[in-house]
């Protein structure tokens, strides 16, 4: 089982970052700060090497890699990312079930610590 989950759009944007950027795979991650407390950090991995012990490469239909750091996989267990397209832009768009808060800006993110399993 997956820690996270894509979308057919955002299997197919993955692939197309990758592609452009010449990357191993493109990661998500949580770290402190932002305007609730956590914020979600989309970066490249260039290399397999680049790795670490328990991170999670979660592959797509073609040859694109996404990748959930170990330190953040249990904020992140049940999301599901998403890639959409509106009049005002495109993004990744991120359904966690493990969030209790958000920000408007859709990078910020607040949890309830209770309910997070350090276990994973």
């Amino acid at each position: 089982m997956s820690i996270c989950t894509l979308t057919e759009t955002a299997k197919t944007q993955i692939d197309k970052l990758c592609e452009e950027n010449s990357c191993y795979a493109i990661s998500l991650n949580i770290k402190g700060g932002g305007c609730a407390g956590f914020e979600y950090e989309w970066g490249t991995v260039d290399h397999p090497s680049d790795l670490e012990a328990g991170d999670e490469v979660v592959r797509t239909d073609n040859a694109g890699r996404f990748v959930v750091g170990a330190t953040s996989s249990m904020f992140l267990i049940g999301t599901e990312v998403d890639y959409v397209k509106s009049l005002v832009g495109s993004n990744f768009e991120i359904r966690n079930p493990n969030a209790q808060s958000s920000c408007g800006c859709g990078v910020s993110v607040n949890f309830n610590m209770d309910l997070i399993n350090p276990a994973v």
